[in-house]
């Protein structure tokens, strides 16, 4: 069971951020939310994602090794952000909100903040994110146009909520996503993927690791029965 952390907003960076922001599906889940947005009252058009990897986890401190070498490649990133707030496969708000967006970032059901379970890239997780987008439409600091940027994960389940047309989905950016299901993830070339059972334990981590740190361990779980029972036969 996700633990739920009371909202809270404050001014960082220049930004106002809301965190632990609760938006409730359709069935009574509440998914967790952390809301980046400039510090005024104005509506601003929005860039959402959701994903599995806990929102707030930094990128410098679940992932160092790759945070390190992307800045040894890439040091022009650390002119216009001080990257503390680079979470994994999400866009930077250091760099969008002064540029007039909104970045809301998302934790999908059953991961980091959020409460049900966890059933990636299912039709219930795609129905969350078409919830979430409308959500985000009628809050007051947003224009209504809403876009989605991510990577990955967060790029995949672009294409599996535009398919269901939102009406404030304005535009999709998914980047390194992959499309094939069966030819991608689990049966590359027709021969069986050891990608998710390996990519579950380790890629999962809790949100927010001020106030919930990272387990030393995460235990290895079965493969998912819900995805087991997509996968067509051979």
């Amino acid at each position: 069971m996700s633990e739920n952390y009371p909202p809270k907003s404050e001014v960082r960076e220049g930004m106002r951020v809301d965190w632990d922001v609760r938006i409730t599906m359709d069935d009574g889940i509440t998914l967790a939310a952390d809301v980046f947005r400039p510090d005024d009252d104005d509506p601003h058009p929005v860039l959402l994602a959701a994903g599995p990897y806990g929102k707030g986890l930094p990128f410098a401190e679940g992932y160092p090794h790759q945070m390190e070498s992307l800045l040894r490649e890439h040091p022009e990133l650390s002119e216009h952000s001080t990257n503390a707030y680079q979470v994994w496969e999400y866009p930077d708000p250091e760099r969008w909100v002064p540029a007039g967006y909104v970045c809301v970032r998302i934790d999908t059901r059953g991961t980091g903040g959020s409460e049900g379970a966890i059933d990636f890239f299912s039709p219930r997780e795609t129905r969350d994110l078409y919830d979430c987008i409308e959500w985000a439409a009628a809050q007051s600091w947003s224009t209504g146009k809403i876009g989605m940027l991510g990577i990955s994960y967060l790029a995949i389940n672009q294409w599996q909520v535009a398919e269901l047309a939102p009406p404030h989905l304005a535009a999709i950016c998914p980047w390194e996503g992959a499309s094939d299901y069966y030819r991608e993830f689990t049966h590359q070339g027709g021969i069986t993927s050891e990608f998710m059972p390996s990519w579950m334990p380790y890629q999962q981590r809790p949100d927010n690791p001020d106030r919930n740190p990272r387990p030393t361990s995460v235990p290895t779980p079965a493969r998912h029965p819900a995805h087991i029972a997509r996968l067509p036969l051979l």
